[in-house]
Parts: structure tokens; sequence; C-alpha cells
């Protein structure tokens, strides 16, 4: 007994943290407690529908279909009562005709209730998968009740969603999100500085599983989590390599600032998609004339989605210093 309870914490302890603390229960989950109170009082009349959870991810849409399942189910007829597939199954016409078909269409003999079935990743299911799950959603509504999770509402066929009572998750706050990291911060025992904590929630954008994974990989690689540390671990450009990259370009001429940009950028691996990002917020918090901002901003904007169709990066970089070159020159002339 003491081997398999030494085993037992042993598997736990090498889970990746979004698992070891993902919430076990409805009231363990930190955020969108609206739609938990909607759900919950489905699940306390029996009166549970077929759900759809859409939402950016790291949301807690799969959390809470899980915790919902464990709240319906006990343990030993989970398997039995509920039936998860994700991306990493195949996802065409066979799976719906197969697998999803024969769980649905049997019928549970010594036990009440209706059984669950959890589509995860339920907008990357072909057009005519979707179509085939709407009448097998339709026949076995009786025994059977589907949940749906995707990340874009727009991919699921509207005779789907209208089948469905959808909810949307959207992303966390970071005053729901630094309770849930400093829980594990205290489980872990970890060294933690408040502008690395800063950092994580920044660099998350509301997404809890990608703040936990960074709180991970940064503890593990640098002992202590802090915003340099947090920065370096995602390859993400620091505040003062972009500030210093929007002072050469306005300050330098265009082949010292093309040139010391070039250097930084091999020197710490960044990406010029990253640069872009953040150069575009540091924008805003500059004192420019609104028709430069403007201007400046749909540049970059240009920049960003010639990028995105695999341009060279040396280009679209010499592209971007110009921009700032231009709106220098213009400044120049105008308090001339």
């Amino acid at each position: 007994m003491a081997s398999s309870s030494s085993k037992a914490s042993q598997q736990t302890r090498n889970l990746p943290w979004v698992e070891k603390y993902r919430p076990q229960t409805l009231d363990d989950l930190i955020s969108h407690k609206d739609i938990l109170s909607t759900i919950q009082k489905f699940i306390s009349e029996d009166r549970l529908p077929h759900l759809l959870f859409y939402g950016p991810p790291g949301t807690g849409k799969t959390s809470t279909i899980l915790a919902c399942a464990r709240q319906l189910y006990k343990d030993k007829e989970f398997n039995s009562m509920v039936l998860e597939l994700n991306a990493s199954d195949d996802r065409g016409i066979d799976v719906v005709r197969g697998p999803i078909l024969s769980f649905a269409s049997t019928r549970t003999i010594f036990k009440k209730g209706c059984k669950l079935v959890i589509l995860d990743e339920a907008d990357a299911m072909t057009r005519d998968a979707q179509n085939a799950l709407r009448r097998v959603i339709e026949k076995f509504t009786e025994n059977t009740r589907f949940c749906l999770i995707g990340n874009y509402l727009s991919k699921i066929i509207p005779a789907l969603q209208s089948r469905c009572t959808r909810f949307r998750f959207g992303p966390l706050v970071p005053e729901q999100m630094i309770p849930r990291l400093e829980h594990v911060v205290a489980q872990e025992n970890i060294d933690i500085t408040p502008d690395g904590m800063k950092a994580i929630v920044t660099l998350s954008s509301g997404d809890m599983r990608r703040s936990l994974n960074i709180l991970q990989s940064t503890s593990m690689a640098y002992g202590k989590v802090t915003e340099d540390t947090v920065y370096t671990c995602t390859g993400h450009p620091l505040r003062s390599d972009i500030a210093n990259i929007l002072d050469w370009s306005l300050n330098q001429n265009f082949t010292t600032a093309y040139n010391q940009i070039l250097q930084l950028k091999t020197l710490k691996g960044l990406a010029l998609h990253d640069i872009l990002t953040e150069v575009h917020m540091l924008i805003h918090r500059v004192d420019f004339s609104p028709a430069i901002r403007m201007g400046l901003l749909i540049k970059l904007a240009d920049i960003e989605h010639r990028l995105a169709s695999g341009t060279n990066e040396k280009i679209q970089l010499s592209s971007m210093v110009a921009a700032f070159q231009a709106v220098r020159d213009l400044v120049t002339s105008e308090a001339a």
C-alpha cells in the first residue's frame, strides 16, 4: 500500500504543472462565475443541455466540462459514462460514425442519467463530420449529452450551434490569474520577484495554461523568476531592448540603426514579429502627433502583413527602420 502511494506521489511530482494544478471541481475554477453558476443550476436540476464552449485557449473550457463530469459521475463509472476526444484523434466522418455513434447509441442499464460526449477542438472537425454529428446529436438526445469545445465559433456549422447552449470563455484578467499563480508559487516553493509575476501575466495575455508553462519553464531554467529571466526564457524582447530599438530608429542614421537592431536581433534570437508587437505598444506611449502616430501604425501593420505572407525578415526590418526615419524627418521639418 505504501509503495502504491509513493508511486502516485512520484507521478504527481512528474506531471506538468498545467495538469498538476488543473481544477478538479467547479468551485476550484477561478473565472467566469456567471457561466459556472448557470451550469451548476443545470446539473442540480438534472436538465443539462448540449453545450458549446468557445473562446481563446487557456481560459478554462476543458477544465469546466471535466469538473462537471466529475460532479455527475463517480470515479468507477466515469470511463463508461464519459467519452472524451481531442485534436490528437482522427476528426473525420469515420470517428462520428464509429466510436461516437457506438458510444451514444448504447444505453446504460444499471446506471441512471445521461452519458456525456466531450469533443475538444470541435472547430477542427471537417464539415462532413460536423454534419454527421448533427444527426447523431438529434437521434440520441434521450440518453447522451454532447459538449463541443473550440476556439472559433465561426468554424462550427450553424446547425450544430443551434442545437447547443453556447458559452463564451473570454481571456482571464490579471486579478484572476495572480492568486492562482501565487498558489502554485507557494506549493512549489519558487523564488519569484513582483516584476517576474507581472511579466508572466503580461506575456500570457489571459491564457492560464500559458502562464503556468512560462512559470514552470523559467523556474526550472533559471531558479529565480524575474522579469529578465521570463523574457529570456520565452525568447521575447525585453522592454529595455524595445526602448533601444526605438531610440536607434529615431536618433541614428539608417545604416547604423539597421545594423544595431540586426545585431541585437541575432544576438538574442528575437523574432521580428515579436519586436513589431512590442514596438506597436510603445508607440502609443511616445508623444507623437495623432497624424504621425496613425501613419506609423499603418506602416507597421503593412510590415506585419508581409511577414505573415513569408517575406524576408531583413527586408521587412529595413522597411521598419525606414518608416521611423521618415517619421523623424517629418517631425524635424514640422519643427523647422
